[in-house]
């Protein structure tokens, strides 16, 4: 999955965080959704101009920051 043309980042808009489509739902939004028991099908009913491929944009952002973590030893 391509999630760079989903996810944007304004700087102006929800204080630069990652957004769905230039919309101010935030991925952190959807993964504290899904986190907390939500269903994919919930999401979408509650927020009727969200689609299945953006809540698999925010899944695939989270994956890819992961990756980009890493610990430094003191």
């Amino acid at each position: 999955m391509e999630y760079h043309n989903l996810i944007t980042i304004e700087p102006g808009k929800r204080s630069g965080k990652p957004c769905i489509r230039g919309m101010r739902i935030t991925v952190y939004d959807i993964l504290e959704y899904l986190a907390g028991g939500m269903t994919e099908t919930e999401i979408l009913e509650d927020f009727s101009e969200l689609t299945v491929a953006d809540i698999k944009a925010c899944l695939q952002f989270a994956a890819d920051r992961e990756k980009k973590l890493f610990v430094v030893a003191l």
